[in-house]
Protein backbone atom coordinates (compact mmCIF):
# COMPACT_ATOMS: atom_id res chain seq x y z
CA UNK A 1 0.00 0.00 0.00
CA UNK A 2 1.06 3.29 -0.66
CA UNK A 3 1.78 5.64 2.34
CA UNK A 4 -0.70 8.88 2.01
CA UNK A 5 -0.13 11.60 3.63
CA UNK A 6 -3.44 12.07 5.42
CA UNK A 7 -2.57 8.28 7.10
CA UNK A 8 -1.23 8.63 10.10
CA UNK A 9 0.85 6.21 11.73
CA UNK A 10 -1.10 6.09 14.87
CA UNK A 11 -3.73 4.34 12.83
CA UNK A 12 -1.08 1.80 11.70
CA UNK A 13 -0.14 -1.37 12.84
CA UNK A 14 2.71 -3.35 13.68
CA UNK A 15 3.44 -6.46 12.60
CA UNK A 16 3.24 -7.37 16.56
CA UNK A 17 0.02 -6.23 16.72
CA UNK A 18 -1.23 -7.34 13.63
CA UNK A 19 -0.12 -11.40 14.48
CA UNK A 20 -1.65 -10.80 18.17
CA UNK A 21 -5.05 -10.00 16.54
CA UNK A 22 -5.23 -12.08 14.09
CA UNK A 23 -3.93 -14.83 15.72
CA UNK A 24 -0.85 -15.77 13.21
CA UNK A 25 3.10 -15.78 13.39
CA UNK A 26 4.84 -12.74 12.07
CA UNK A 27 6.81 -15.11 9.89
CA UNK A 28 2.87 -16.13 8.15
CA UNK A 29 2.11 -12.43 8.18
CA UNK A 30 5.87 -11.64 6.09
CA UNK A 31 5.09 -14.66 3.96
CA UNK A 32 1.68 -13.60 2.82
CA UNK A 33 2.86 -10.28 2.37
CA UNK A 34 5.92 -11.47 -0.05
CA UNK A 35 3.18 -13.55 -1.75
CA UNK A 36 1.77 -10.14 -2.41
CA UNK A 37 -1.31 -11.15 -0.25
CA UNK A 38 -0.98 -8.31 1.87
CA UNK A 39 0.70 -5.03 1.61
CA UNK A 40 2.70 -3.11 4.40
CA UNK A 41 4.65 0.15 4.68
CA UNK A 42 7.79 1.06 6.38
CA UNK A 43 8.94 3.30 9.18
CA UNK A 44 11.80 5.55 8.43
CA UNK A 45 13.25 2.89 11.02
CA UNK A 46 12.15 0.40 8.33
CA UNK A 47 9.89 -1.52 10.33
CA UNK A 48 6.13 -2.77 8.93
CA UNK A 49 3.16 -0.82 9.47
CA UNK A 50 -0.29 -2.18 8.63
CA UNK A 51 -3.70 -0.57 7.79
CA UNK A 52 -6.60 -1.99 9.60
CA UNK A 53 -7.92 -3.41 6.46
CA UNK A 54 -5.31 -6.24 6.87
CA UNK A 55 -7.06 -8.17 9.53
CA UNK A 56 -10.25 -8.34 7.43
CA UNK A 57 -7.77 -9.74 4.35
CA UNK A 58 -6.29 -11.87 6.78
CA UNK A 59 -9.57 -13.31 7.93
CA UNK A 60 -10.29 -14.03 4.59
CA UNK A 61 -7.39 -15.78 3.57
CA UNK A 62 -7.69 -17.89 6.40
CA UNK A 63 -11.16 -18.47 5.91
CA UNK A 64 -10.52 -19.30 2.33
CA UNK A 65 -7.46 -21.73 3.09
CA UNK A 66 -9.96 -23.75 5.82
CA UNK A 67 -12.15 -24.46 2.49
CA UNK A 68 -9.47 -25.68 0.59
CA UNK A 69 -8.63 -22.63 -1.40
CA UNK A 70 -5.36 -22.44 -2.82
CA UNK A 71 -3.25 -19.38 -1.97
CA UNK A 72 -3.17 -18.07 -5.62
CA UNK A 73 -6.32 -18.11 -6.19
CA UNK A 74 -6.84 -16.00 -3.10
CA UNK A 75 -4.43 -13.72 -4.35
CA UNK A 76 -6.14 -13.14 -8.01
CA UNK A 77 -9.76 -12.40 -6.05
CA UNK A 78 -7.94 -10.13 -4.22
CA UNK A 79 -6.40 -8.27 -6.97
CA UNK A 80 -10.03 -7.07 -7.37
CA UNK A 81 -10.05 -5.63 -4.51
CA UNK A 82 -9.54 -2.02 -3.82
CA UNK A 83 -5.99 -1.74 -1.75
CA UNK A 84 -6.17 -0.02 1.30
CA UNK A 85 -9.87 -0.32 1.39
CA UNK A 86 -11.76 -2.87 3.99
CA UNK A 87 -12.80 -5.65 2.17
CA UNK A 88 -17.40 -5.07 2.82
CA UNK A 89 -19.88 -8.20 2.96
CA UNK A 90 -20.45 -7.28 -0.72
CA UNK A 91 -16.72 -8.00 -1.88
CA UNK A 92 -17.14 -11.25 0.25
CA UNK A 93 -19.87 -12.34 -2.02
CA UNK A 94 -18.15 -11.20 -4.99
CA UNK A 95 -15.18 -13.67 -3.88
CA UNK A 96 -16.94 -16.52 -2.30
CA UNK A 97 -19.03 -16.60 -5.09
CA UNK A 98 -16.06 -17.25 -7.24
CA UNK A 99 -14.99 -20.14 -5.34
CA UNK A 100 -18.48 -21.65 -5.31
CA UNK A 101 -18.17 -23.95 -7.89
CA UNK A 102 -14.71 -25.29 -7.01
CA UNK A 103 -15.89 -26.32 -3.53
CA UNK A 104 -19.32 -28.16 -4.71
CA UNK A 105 -17.06 -29.73 -7.30
CA UNK A 106 -15.13 -30.95 -4.31
CA UNK A 107 -17.62 -31.73 -2.11
CA UNK A 108 -19.25 -33.78 -4.20
CA UNK A 109 -16.15 -35.90 -4.80
CA UNK A 110 -16.03 -36.45 -1.24
CA UNK A 111 -19.55 -37.37 -0.85
CA UNK A 112 -18.70 -40.13 -3.43
CA UNK A 113 -15.59 -40.82 -2.10
CA UNK A 114 -16.97 -41.32 1.56
CA UNK A 115 -20.02 -43.65 0.12
CA UNK A 116 -17.99 -45.39 -1.55
CA UNK A 117 -15.35 -46.01 1.11
CA UNK A 118 -16.83 -48.97 2.81
CA UNK A 119 -16.93 -51.56 -0.25
CA UNK A 120 -13.14 -50.16 -1.39
CA UNK A 121 -11.34 -50.56 1.59
CA UNK A 122 -8.47 -52.97 2.06
CA UNK A 123 -9.58 -55.29 -1.36
CA UNK A 124 -5.89 -54.48 -2.59
CA UNK A 125 -6.83 -54.52 -6.24
CA UNK A 126 -7.35 -51.62 -8.40
CA UNK A 127 -8.50 -52.97 -11.43
CA UNK A 128 -11.61 -54.85 -10.03
CA UNK A 129 -14.95 -54.21 -11.85
CA UNK A 130 -16.52 -53.08 -9.07
CA UNK A 131 -13.81 -50.41 -7.69
CA UNK A 132 -15.88 -47.31 -8.89
CA UNK A 133 -13.49 -44.65 -6.56
CA UNK A 134 -10.09 -45.69 -8.54
CA UNK A 135 -10.97 -47.56 -11.71
CA UNK A 136 -14.31 -46.91 -13.01
CA UNK A 137 -15.89 -48.89 -15.06
CA UNK A 138 -12.87 -51.53 -14.84
CA UNK A 139 -10.67 -49.22 -17.26
CA UNK A 140 -7.32 -50.75 -15.84
CA UNK A 141 -9.15 -54.45 -16.91
CA UNK A 142 -8.11 -54.58 -20.21
CA UNK A 143 -4.49 -54.14 -19.18
CA UNK A 144 -4.48 -57.15 -17.39
CA UNK A 145 -4.73 -58.28 -13.90
CA UNK A 146 -3.42 -56.77 -10.54
CA UNK A 147 -2.79 -52.86 -9.39
CA UNK A 148 -1.69 -50.54 -11.09
CA UNK A 149 -2.04 -47.05 -10.12
CA UNK A 150 -0.29 -45.57 -6.79
CA UNK A 151 -1.68 -41.77 -7.56
CA UNK A 152 -4.89 -40.77 -8.80
CA UNK A 153 -4.48 -39.35 -12.36
CA UNK A 154 -0.88 -41.38 -12.56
Amino acid sequence: MQQNPAFSLNWLLTVGEVAERSGLAVSALHFYEVKGLISSIRTRGNQRRYGRDVLRRLGIIKVAQRVGIPLAEIQAAFETLPQGRTPTVEDWKRLSALWKNDLDARIKQLSLLRDHLTSCIGCGCLSIEACPLRNPFDVLGKDGVGARLLEPDA
